[in-house]
């Protein structure tokens, strides 16, 4: 075959290969702008329920509603029984939970130590109004901390997404945290978010970044940490970040093969180890 037959097809060829180019960054360039615009439905994902579902979770958990001044919905509370409480913990849950679907955590809390225990209900979540986003995450939390009793000891409990928001408000309130527990933390929900979509430049587009490391900063009481091995959804290196750069007091717990969100020891046996650690100074 001739040089001049060949030219033509080499031709052919680089126009489609730079069609093909073009058309994979178009591709490329819409589905950016899809995730950059609908980061957050794939941040939160809050069960939505009636007033009524509520109120017959909450009482099949033995909660009840927690309110503010303005007798607006902030979260679920339930009091130890026999008062007054030694304590308070404040619990702020996972993206896709709720305040009464945290009632294991109360469980197990107050058959261990005599603590009232306040669970934040996230705004957009179960029957509370408006929309969640860290700005508004971060209010109801700083609302639902300063209505806490200032007489009683205050800790902290965050899971998951969560562990932002208690990093938040212990970086916030330092001298009135008296300890805190993390499960399934990250250092920054950048590098999370980076690491589940690699071929984006998240680090630059994400809104809500939940910078745990910088809050932590502030704060030098107890921190205890809960890492899984086969996690996920927030892979155990993010978590070993934040506690290798916690410079105050800490615990680690590891499970090796636990998941997202799991504490594969005896409840008893884990919050036990919890409390003391919390009250050791």
């Amino acid at each position: 075959m001739s040089q001049n037959a060949q030219r033509p097809k080499s031709i052919v060829l680089k126009r489609l290969l730079r069609l093909l180019l073009l058309v994979c960054l178009a591709i490329y360039l819409v589905t950016l702008i899809v995730v950059a615009t609908a980061q957050r439905v794939m941040i939160y994902h809050p069960p939505v329920f009636t007033s009524q579902q509520v109120d017959q979770l909450a009482k099949s958990a033995n909660f009840e509603r927690w309110t503010n001044s303005s007798g607006e919905f902030i979260g679920m509370k339930r009091l130890f029984p026999r008062q007054p409480a030694a304590g308070q913990v404040l619990i702020v849950y996972g993206n896709a939970s709720f305040a009464t679907g945290c009632a294991h955590y109360a469980d197990d809390i107050q058959n261990i130590a005599p603590f009232d225990v306040f669970i934040l209900e996230y705004p957009g979540y179960a029957d509370r109004s408006s929309s969640p986003s860290q700005k508004s995450l971060f209010r109801a939390a700083d609302e639902a901390f300063q209505l806490l009793d200032t007489n009683k000891l205050i800790y902290l409990l965050g899971e998951s997404l969560g562990t932002g928001v208690a990093s938040y408000l212990a970086g916030t309130y330092p001298g009135k945290v008296e300890g805190i527990i993390l499960i399934s933390p990250y250092n920054r929900l950048t590098g999370v978010a980076q690491y589940h979509m690699p071929i984006f430049p998240v680090r630059l587009m994400l809104i809500d970044r939940f910078p745990s490391e910088d809050y932590l900063r502030n704060y030098h009481g107890p921190v205890g940490m809960v890492l899984d091995g086969q996690d996920q959804v927030i892979p155990e290196k993010f978590g070993l970040s934040l506690y290798n750069g916690y410079a105050g007091p800490k615990r680690l717990w590891e499970f090796p093969l636990g998941e997202h969100a799991a504490i594969m020891e005896p409840p008893g046996k884990f919050w036990k180890e919890v409390v003391e650690f919390w009250q050791t100074k």
